[in-house]
């Protein structure tokens, strides 16, 4: 067999291969991906029924002053930067933490704090040495509330001690399994909590008081909604993935036909050269 026709079928054995991989990791990555949705969507819940019962303490201690709902001059900001401990997810953590360089770009870098979930993030701002206030890796796929819930509290203490004065969420947010969206969403200070609200309030009664409620409620309703970032910034990483590997997979469906394609002419081509050395040979015995 020519050189050339043994490298070609090395060539599509190895693309073959890989193709295999990257299946495989589609497959994972979509059955990923259900697991994190129905998260989502437990979650949802109880995060509309806590803005609901917020409005209806809020109302109730209108004058109520907590450090959460209180707007201060800002000197120092604070950022919740999520990102994925792997990559082979396209452009998932390349647009996002450009996303978050922007938001940097103009300020000077005593005047932010970074709190970092995942790897990619982390690993990229300690190397540039930006501000870095926390950190949290090796989330799991799906990720528990017990998994956030020391940063969340971190955070919700660090604006609590005015050691920043308004805290921004860049992570991806999932529209679609084809589609993740970057998000620059400010969070805290939470100002009108439950003012969107659709559903009719409800009168509700108070032990000890509306303000022990209000006080107890805003730190816990502040770190749900880290849970939940986190939660719509998996969902969009698995969903990134999944896309990510089945263009991988289409791409070496695409390749192994023009390789097979060159095979079968370096074959046609031996062939061919076969039959005119015979025909030449025959000739040439006459």
């Amino acid at each position: 067999m020519p050189a050339n026709m043994r490298d070609i079928r090395r060539r599509i054995k190895s693309v073959q291969n890989t193709a295999q991989i990257t299946k495989a990791m589609e497959m994972v990555a979509a059955a990923k991906l259900r697991r994190v949705q129905a998260a989502v969507k437990l979650a949802r819940p109880y995060l509309e029924r806590m803005q609901e019962m917020l409005a209806a303490v809020s109302a109730s201690a209108r004058y109520v002053k907590h450090p959460l709902l209180s707007a201060r001059p800002v000197r120092r900001t604070g950022y919740l930067v999520i990102t994925s401990d792997r990559g082979l997810a396209g452009a998932y953590n390349a647009q996002l933490i450009r996303v978050a360089l922007e938001q940097f770009r103009h300020q000077d870098r005593s005047s932010y704090t970074i709190y970092a979930v995942g790897r990619k993030g982390r690993d990229f701002f300690v190397k540039h040495g930006y501000p870095l206030g926390g950190e949290i890796t090796g989330l799991p796929d799906s990720p528990t509330y017990a998994n956030v819930r020391h940063l969340a509290e971190q955070i919700v203490a660090a604006y609590a001690r005015e050691e920043f004065d308004e805290l921004y969420f860049i992570y991806n947010e999932f529209v679609n399994p084809v589609v993740q969206r970057p998000v620059v969403k400010k969070v805290l200070p939470l100002g009108d909590v439950g003012a969107d609200s659709k559903r009719p309030r409800v009168n509700y009664i108070f032990e000890p008081d509306a303000e022990a409620v209000l006080k107890a409620l805003l730190p816990r309703y502040a770190e749900t909604l880290v849970y939940q970032a986190v939660l719509e910034a998996k969902a969009s990483e698995h969903g990134a993935r999944m896309t990510a590997m089945g263009n991988a997979t289409d791409a070496a469906k695409d390749m192994i036909q023009q390789l097979t394609l060159s095979l079968n002419r370096a074959r046609q081509a031996a062939i061919t050269t076969q039959i005119v050395e015979v025909v030449s040979g025959a000739e040439a015995l006459k």
